[in-house]
Order: C-alpha cells, then sequence, then structure tokens
C-alpha cells in the first residue's frame, strides 16, 4: 500500500473521528482497505438521513476506482444504487487523486438532487469512460471461494438477493465442503457485491452469534472473453463429484479457469 493511501486513511479516521463514524474492516498490502463511514445527507424534505458508506481501496488506487457501496434504511435499494452509481460518477473524475473525503461531501450535499430523479431512469445508468481510460467496460466475471457457510440458508439467500439486486448472474457452487461463487455482470456491480459480503453479517461463528464474512478469497478477476458463456441468471447448484464441477465450468468455455484455479483446491 502506496505511502499517499495510508496517509489517506489516517487523514479519514482523524475526520471521521465521532462515536461510530468510522469502521475499519480489513487492511492488506495484497487487498487493499475496506472501511466503513456512517454520516448523514439532507434528504427530500431537509431531513437528516443516515448513510453508511462503505469503500474498498484496492492495490492500484487511488489510480483506479474504488469500490463504493451505499445503504441506509431510510433508502429504497435503488435509491441506493442510484447514489452509488452518482459517487462513481464523481470518482472517475478524481482519479489518480485522494477522493473519499470529497466523494462523502458530495453525497453530503448532493443526496436531495439525488434521491429527486426517478428511480426506474438513475437505477440502471451507467458511467463510463473509454476502455483506454478505464479498462472496466464490458462485462466482467469473478470467482470467489468461501471457507465455510454455518447459516447456509440465510447466507444463501443474501447471495441470492445481491446477485439479483446488482444485475450479476452466474452460479452458487458446493461441492463437498468447497464453497465456490461465480460472478458475471459490470465490473463496478461486481466490486460492490464483495464490499456487501465482506461487511454484512451473513453467517454465524462457532458459539452462533452472527458475523461478518472474514474468509472469502478472489480465485479470479477478468474480463468475459468471447469464448466464454454468458449465464443468463443466477443459480444455486450442487455437485456430487469433482467430474460435475468440471463439466460445469466446459460447458461455460471455462475450462482453464477450472484448471488453473479450482483444480488444485480439491487435490
Amino acid at each position: 500500500m502506496v505511502e499517499e493511501v495510508r496517509q489517506e486513511l489516517s487523514a479519514l479516521a482523524a475526520i471521521f473521528c465521532g462515536p461510530n463514524e468510522w469502521e475499519m474492516l480489513s487492511c492488506s498490502e495484497t487487498d487493499g482497505a475496506v472501511f466503513r463511514i456512517h454520516t448523514t445527507a439532507e434528504g427530500l424534505v431537509g431531513e437528516d438521513v443516515p448513510l453508511e458508506l462503505a469503500f474498498h481501496l484496492p492495490v492500484g488506487y487511488p489510480l483506479c476506482l474504488p469500490g463504493i457501496s451505499v445503504t441506509s434504511e431510510h433508502l429504497t435499494r435503488a435509491q441506493c444504487v442510484t447514489a452509488k452509481e452518482k459517487l462513481l460518477g464523481e470518482a472517475r473524475k478524481l482519479v489518480s487523486e485522494p477522493m473519499v473525503h470529497e466523494l462523502v461531501l458530495w453525497i453530503q450535499q448532493n443526496l436531495r438532487l439525488v434521491l429527486s430523479q426517478p428511480e426506474t431512469a438513475s437505477s440502471h445508468e451507467k458511467c463510463t469512460l473509454p476502455e483506454s481510460a478505464t479498462g472496466d467496460d464490458g462485462p466482467w466475471m469473478t470467482l470467489l471461494r468461501l471457507d465455510h457457510m454455518r447459516a447456509r440458508t440465510k447466507y444463501v439467500k443474501a447471495v441470492e438477493k445481491w446477485a439479483s439486486e446488482l444485475r450479476l448472474t452466474g452460479r452458487l457452487m458446493f461441492m463437498g465442503k468447497l464453497i465456490l461463487i461465480l460472478l458475471q455482470g459490470d465490473r463496478s456491480n461486481i466490486k460492490e457485491y464483495l464490499i456487501l459480503q465482506k461487511t454484512s453479517k451473513v453467517d454465524v461463528d462457532s458459539s452462533g452469534k452472527k458475523c461478518k464474512e472474514k474468509m472469502i478469497s478472489v480465485l479470479s478477476e477478468t474480463k468475459v472473453q468471447t469464448e466464454h458463456k454468458r449465464f443468463l441468471a443466477f443459480e444455486v447448484k450442487e455437485y456430487s463429484t469433482l467430474e460435475e464441477l468440471q463439466k460445469e465450468f466446459g460447458a461455460a468455455g471455462l475450462g482453464e479457469l477450472f484448471s488453473e484455479c479450482v483444480l488444485g483446491l480439491v487435490k
């Protein structure tokens, strides 16, 4: 992690120093930093709307966009998605410089305007730059591995809900103790999915208490290639044998991905 990012994190922790305003969730040299900021912004009728803003600063930040998630009990899911997309649009103007504080200030000052726009139009809005600038256009694919899933029914419902809301397709795959999630869709939505996965209490620990997902691994992240099959929906599937799982990957044109990232997990 570059010194510039360390300084930004230190400054953010000092700025958002009130009770429960700042929460560092994870920080590493390989995965970057994931943190949450609790703040408020003016709503449609002048009321204070509590916002939970989660950010993922990847290793390449600030030369690449941060992952952003917006949640609030006072907003609909569509309104949260709209706010996130607007923030990503602002972030694109600030690439190459520390931007998190500027983004928080922007949503505090502009939430009312964002909420005044029709949800149906804004929730499908996409702000993109040419490929030479971002490399993010077109569908992306990410393969994740979960270490375990104690509260399986609740966990599966959460994964299906996030995939549906973020317009992601793919598979949640179980084979014995192996748990994989294959996602296809807009890269910013995949990033938001990862933030939700890491910051939401979707499972329980050994004592039965609700807990966040701390043992998720990103096995692969790449653009969907022409030889890859596009999944039309997100499905939960179970496999009895390694051969069945391999056929699933092979049918989707992902045989190489299986060999490189999955085969070694079950040997």
